[in-house]
């Protein structure tokens, strides 16, 4: 019985832990989106908000010919990096993590949507 009760909790991490990677694929879908503000891959350009490309791992309010709001400038400013878990934060509300934000988005409120997003931006490091 405990070898049975360790393998399905070891089961279940390991498709937690595949579920919380995304899916590139759905990604791409639910980038569309954010599309019509941001941009990402070969060629993209700034637009309403800025290019996506690189975004993991990096500064908030860190593209130089991007005007971000000063709300965002100052998180940067505090040090805020894009790491996955900060990026799902703020895609599920923007307005909470950075009050102020001149992002009009309300937000991905399906956790899957947010992780999907994020695992197809991370094709754009």
């Amino acid at each position: 019985m405990r070898l049975f009760a360790a393998a399905a909790v070891i089961g279940l991490a390991l498709t937690a832990s595949a579920h919380a990677d995304g899916d590139a694929a759905k990604g791409e879908k639910v980038f569309k989106k954010c599309a019509a503000c941001h941009a990402v891959g070969e060629g993209a350009k700034n637009k309403v908000g800025p290019v996506l490309n690189g975004v993991i791992g990096r500064h908030a309010a860190a593209i130089e010919d991007f005007k971000y709001s000063k709300a965002m400038v100052d998180k940067g400013a505090e040090g805020l990096v894009w790491d996955e878990a900060t990026l799902a934060t703020y895609l599920e509300k923007p307005k909470d993590l950075v009050p102020g934000t001149k992002m009009a988005f309300a937000g991905l409120k399906k956790e899957d949507e947010r992780e999907d997003v994020i695992a197809y931006l991370k094709q754009f490091q």
